[in-house]
């Protein structure tokens, strides 16, 4: 079974929404995101399936967040990436206050965006036009750079966004720049007006989110036999919740569905995971808010598992049921 598995953007929290989501799979299933035979990774997305990718079970991934035992395999992972960030201070959970001027970049995307539209996002353009955020990426790079000596054999694709071109950019996809998992990760997360952009090779990248939170669109077309999306940026079909983030998370959910219409045209099925009324109710209104991962991973996971047990996604659980019947596939690390 070729099962890809899509993971959005979404900050700390969006980090705790694919741990629950990840763990209830296991949980229900059986499946193992560590089989997955490719993992699509947009900021807090790409960080997760960098961990992945390195060994760490979905369920590990929890257990983390809510101090539960781990397994010993994912007890020396999270060690590793622990003992090279001590050094480094935390990433804050607000920006600091500042005023800027737009970057250079500002004017190279809109003058891109006026004769190529359909190459560039508006949201390439908003964040080339935000001034440079001032805190560093390193102590996620830091974290990430112990896991992998080499890009994973198995497929890792991150995305960015060149600054100055405001085009996309899927690092570990042929024909990519080359990069590192760490830097790629890095570049990946880097927030406009709250990361500093991250250089490699010379090119600044900011968020790959910026371009999409989730980018399922990369999947179409491969013969998966299913894709998994959660997307943490986006919100549940039906969901009514009344806070100034619906905008937003409207226009998400749009965008997706876009990207699956793509998916879906080649045969494809897709199960994707967004988050409830319930679980934005504990996902707050900050992303970047660290002290809310142990309630949104258990939030996460009994919605992800009620999810799995609704009619209309039993043909796809028949899927996740027949691949771990078929047995773990080789899960080459960096």
């Amino acid at each position: 079974m070729r099962i890809g598995l899509v993971l959005g953007a979404g900050g700390a929290v969006g980090h705790a929404f694919h741990a629950g989501v990840l763990a209830a799979l296991t949980d229900e299933t059986g499946w193992d995101a560590r089989d997955a035979q490719i993992i699509v990774g947009t900021s807090a997305g790409s960080l997760v399936g960098a961990f992945v990718r390195a060994g760490l079970s979905g369920t590990d991934l929890a257990a983390r967040a809510t101090d539960e035992p781990m397994s010993d395999e994912g007890r020396e992972l999270v060690d590793r990436a622990v003992a090279a960030t001590q050094h480094l201070a935390p990433i804050p959970s607000r920006p600091p206050r500042r005023h800027g001027v737009p970057t250079m970049s500002a004017l190279a995307a809109r003058t891109s965006a006026a004769f190529q539209p359909w190459s560039v996002r508006p949201g390439a353009v908003a964040a080339a036009a935000l001034p440079a955020g001032r805190i560093s990426t390193d102590v996620i790079a830091s974290g990430v750079r112990p896991l992998f000596d080499h890009w994973p054999d198995r497929t890792l694709w991150i995305n960015a966004v060149d600054l100055h071109r405001g085009r996309r950019v899927t690092f570990g996809r042929d024909g990519a720049p080359a990069a590192d998992v760490a830097s790629a990760v890095a570049a990946s997360c880097a927030i406009p007006g709250f990361f500093a952009p991250v250089s490699i090779d010379g090119v600044r990248y900011v968020d790959g989110g910026t371009h999409s939170p989730t980018n399922a669109d990369l999947v179409a077309g491969l013969g998966l036999d299913l894709v998994v999306i959660s997307s943490p940026m986006s919100v549940a079909r039906n969901s009514v919740r009344l806070a100034p983030d619906q905008p937003a998370r409207r226009l998400s959910r749009l965008t997706l569905a876009a990207e699956l219409t793509r998916v879906r045209r080649g045969g494809t099925p897709v199960l994707t995971f967004q988050p409830t009324s319930a679980d934005l109710g504990v996902m707050g209104l900050n992303a970047m808010d660290p002290a809310r991962g142990a309630e949104v991973v258990r939030q996460a996971r009994r919605s992800a598992r009620d999810r799995l047990g609704r009619p209309d996604a039993r043909d796809r659980v028949v899927l996740l049921d027949a691949a771990t019947a078929s047995g773990p596939t080789s899960r080459n690390v960096g």
